[in-house]
């Protein structure tokens, strides 16, 4: 029979300190094996059962804290095999501010619940703008009565 050749990282402690949820401390933990290298790029972790067996926690929290390092890149996961870490030192370029471009402006806001209050005038907007119209139609205002109707005063 063959040799496997996978590297599994059944071995290594996890100790699940502070405070917390238990599938945040072993997101830590984890975290934190994966980026000091005592969980090298490529090891295998054990399935979600044992790890939680192990642990003495539910299977849930263990597929939480895979799934929240596979959504941050730390693990890759397949479907039938096992959970591996993908992570490596270099695979992440360390963020600075110079490299950052700067951010967009907000053109919009789209806060819940909060109305666009351009949609409201000020208070005494309302009659200010109504006198200005009045005035604009008073110096083109036309009588009702035009000069070249008959008026029933004079038949």
């Amino acid at each position: 029979m063959e040799e496997s050749r996978t590297n599994l990282a059944w071995d290594v402690l996890l100790d699940l300190p502070g405070a917390g949820a238990k599938h945040e401390r072993l997101t830590r933990a984890l975290r934190v094996a994966v980026r000091s290298g005592r969980l090298p790029a490529g090891s295998a972790l054990p399935p979600s059962r044992t790890l939680a067996a192990d642990l003495g926690c539910s299977r849930w929290v263990v597929t939480q804290a895979y799934t929240q390092l596979v959504a941050e890149g730390y693990l890759d996961a397949r479907v039938g095999s096992a959970t591996r870490v993908r992570w490596t030192p270099d695979t992440v370029p360390a963020p600075s501010d110079a490299d950052r471009p700067p951010a967009p402006q907000i053109r919009f806001d789209l806060t819940p619940g909060v109305p666009d209050l351009r949609a409201f005038r000020a208070p005494g907007e309302a009659r200010r703008s109504a006198t200005r119209h009045a005035g604009r139609r008073s110096a083109t205002w036309v009588s009702p009565r035009r000069a070249d109707t008959p008026s029933c005063a004079g038949s």
